[in-house]
């Protein structure tokens, strides 16, 4: 894939961008920042309004550490295309790195209005309300999130979890329960249905 992406890097400006931007993605999926980052500079000064090479700019910066500047990546890919959700996911990903958890909730909550279904959107918006110690919300989008992925045991032990620590032993059980169902060797689940069962 490399090899045939490099062909394109002679020809025209758009061309070029698009190429780069391809490159820049795969060097970043294999790890390799400084490649990723050359290459998501020349898309980027190939074509300024590039959604997808200012969102591979904005990851590099992202996993440099420099969250404010990627912020400024993922917010220009945004005006350039307002649809960009790839943007706008790591955006909340950035505001939550940044502690700007409102924020992080407000990108999520659009994000869901464009995708229904997301398991990874629905997930960010539980775990948001988590953090601002909503368990009632959290609770809501979780049982949001099973209705998407119903055999999913982190999610349904997470659950457990929090309906537990609302005093909500019957809950909590089942969901425990269904956890271990799908996955019998997490030791946290095992534990705390032994200790229901000694109760």
């Amino acid at each position: 894939a490399l090899e045939t992406l490099k062909m394109f890097e002679k020809k025209d400006s758009r061309v070029k961008s698009a190429a780069a931007t391809n490159l820049s993605f795969l060097y970043y999926l294999e790890n390799e920042l400084a490649q990723a980052t050359n290459y998501a500079d020349l898309a980027v000064n190939s074509d300024r309004y590039n959604p997808a090479a200012l969102t591979n700019k904005g990851n590099t910066v992202f996993a440099n550490g420099d969250y404010e500047k990627a912020a400024e990546f993922y917010k220009e890919a945004l005006r350039n295309d307002s649809s960009c959700t790839e943007a706008l996911y790591n955006l909340g990903l950035t505001y939550k790195k940044l502690n700007r958890i409102d924020e992080a909730l407000d990108c999520f909550l659009k994000l869901h209005a464009i995708l229904r279904n997301s398991a990874q959107v629905l997930h960010q918006i539980a775990n948001i309300y988590e953090i601002m110690e909503d368990p009632n919300q959290a609770i809501e989008w979780l049982l949001q999130l099973i209705s998407v992925v119903p055999t999913d045991p982190h999610v349904l032990s997470k659950l457990g979890k929090l309906y537990d620590n609302e005093g909500d032993k019957s809950q909590a059980f089942h969901y425990y329960y269904e956890s271990y169902r799908y996955f019998p060797s997490n030791i946290e689940v095992i534990e705390w249905l032994g200790a229901y069962y000694i109760d």
